[in-house]
């Protein structure tokens, strides 16, 4: 009986897992059956390096929001990584137990709330801050960036911490019986070992970084230009879809359907390198 239930299960996680395998095939085939034609109409070099978007003029360069998606996610890296890596460590390590559970609840709600009321806070508080004591209309690389910063930080704090957690005890007590401090032994010991973990937590948060849209409409501007400061407007590649495909038709939807090819091929590319980075090590 045993037996038959588990050759049950193992069916039944097979059959999900054809699933789950085939729900990525259909929109692979979907992406670039559709995609890949508009790409060739356009010309290639035109598509990827063309700095104007004017489909009423059938002028589809999509570099102005490739360059923007990457600024947008570089700056809510340099945001995020730091204080949500350093967030887990004192969770893991330095935490005491009564502010543990409070702090564990909010990085929990901050996961849970839906990105139009990210992009509404942005708006309402980021964008006049901005306005006020940076300089520009408040709508721009700076603002998506601190944005979006903020939306990765439940992602790379649970992860990470997860990663350092998962350390075994006897890192941090050979550091210690070598004398070394309590602070030494968990950045000198313990979060290298996790660095695997750490880097899972970086990718996932380039992923939600790069593929948020709600918020960065609402605070980046949405101008299909090259950023020239901190401070200038910018459209990525999710905000541009989102934000044409309702009305688009023919050679335009064609091409902003080569415009999530292009996105899906560089969350590709990030995960290839994650995988690349852990078989070297």
């Amino acid at each position: 009986m045993n037996h038959t239930k588990e050759k049950m299960m193992q069916a039944v996680f097979f059959f999900t897992a054809c699933i789950s395998i085939l729900s990525v095939l259909l929109i692979c085939v979907f992406l670039f059956s559709s995609g890949i034609p508009a790409i060739s109409k356009i010309g290639l070099g035109n598509f990827l390096f063309g700095t104007v978007w004017r489909p009423a003029n059938n002028l589809f360069g999509i570099f102005p929001m490739i360059v923007g998606s990457l600024y947008v996610t570089a700056g809510a890296l340099i945001v995020g990584v730091p204080v949500g890596v350093l967030t887990a460590v004192f969770m893991a390590s330095f935490c005491p137990k009564a502010i543990y559970r409070p702090l564990k609840a909010a990085i929990n709600l901050m996961a849970g709330i839906p990105s139009v009321v990210y992009g509404f806070f942005g708006l309402v508080v980021l964008v006049p801050f901005v306005r006020d004591h940076v300089g520009g209309f408040g709508m721009g690389v700076l603002t998506a960036s601190i944005l979006l910063g903020v939306m990765i930080l439940p992602t790379i704090i649970s992860v990470s911490e997860a990663a350092i957690r998962a350390v075994p005890n006897s890192y941090y007590e050979g550091g210690l019986a070598l004398g070394a401090s309590h602070e030494r032994s968990v950045f000198f010991a313990v979060l290298p070992a996790a660095k695997r973990g750490i880097l899972a937590a970086i990718i996932l948060g380039i992923g939600r970084a790069i593929g948020e849209t709600m918020a960065v409409i609402m605070v980046a501007g949405n101008q299909a230009i090259l950023p020239d400061s901190l401070t200038s407007g910018v459209r990525t590649m999710t905000t541009n879809i989102v934000m044409e495909m309702g009305y688009s038709s023919g050679l335009h939807r064609e091409a902003l359907i080569g415009t999530a090819v292009v996105l899906f091929v560089f969350v590709l590319m990030i995960n290839i390198s994650f995988s690349l980075l852990n078989k070297e090590e």
